[in-house]
């Protein structure tokens, strides 16, 4: 990587907490600067402006957090347990992340009525996350260890949404209480509701 990339690179990782912690209006150039340790033209030097650097920030936070929930699971062969692990990781790890939580969500609240770019660029996250849930809810139907009658999209949407909103109840309550219990219901909803009774048997016996 040639020494401009890996400058670009430096100043998106080093913006990534002060965009998600602070928002777009609410990220200042003082702040910035503060943290990647560069005049104004330095950092600009590398990007058109402030709102794209922002959706790099924002492109470096979601593939953090993603990454994370997602940890682990490859080494998970039944794909109920897969999901399973996904809610989990949600759950539990929180450390690690890019400092001011979930970049999903504090993104869709603060571009919802103004940053078209950063509302795209949410929604585009939104999906990615959705399409990965129905990749493995998919995959599990295809091997009979999810029911048939499962639409993915639903699934996918409903733990997202589940988990997301949780969070959201969370950090204004300022105690996990809500996350637990979503959590809690979610993997109880996979058992009883998601997983085959084939695979539900075979998994009893193992």
């Amino acid at each position: 990587m040639r020494k401009g990339e890996r400058t670009k690179q430096e100043i998106i990782r080093k913006a990534a907490p002060i965009f998600n912690e602070k928002g777009y209006d609410g990220a200042a150039l003082s702040d910035l600067m503060r943290a990647t340790g560069l005049e104004k033209g330095g950092i600009y030097r590398h990007f058109d402006g402030k709102e794209q650097l922002a959706a790099a920030a924002f492109d470096y936070a979601w593939k953090v957090a993603l990454d994370g929930r997602f940890e682990g699971t490859q080494e998970i062969s039944n794909t109920v347990d897969r999901l399973k692990r996904i809610v989990w990781n949600f759950r539990d790890q929180r450390s690690g992340l890019v400092p001011g939580g979930c970049p999903l969500l504090n993104t869709a609240i603060d571009a919802d009525d103004g940053n078209i770019k950063l509302r795209a660029k949410a929604l585009a996250a939104l999906r990615s996350w959705l399409k990965r849930l129905q990749s493995v809810i998919e995959e599990g139907k295809r091997r009979g260890e999810i029911l048939r009658g499962v639409d993915s999209s639903e699934l996918g949407t409903l733990i997202i949404s589940t988990l997301e909103g949780s969070l959201m109840v969370s950090r204004l309550q300022r105690k996990d209480d809500a996350r637990d219990l979503a959590s809690c219901h979610l993997v109880e909803y996979l058992e009883t509701n998601v997983r085959a009774k084939e695979s539900k048997m075979r998994a009893d016996r193992s």
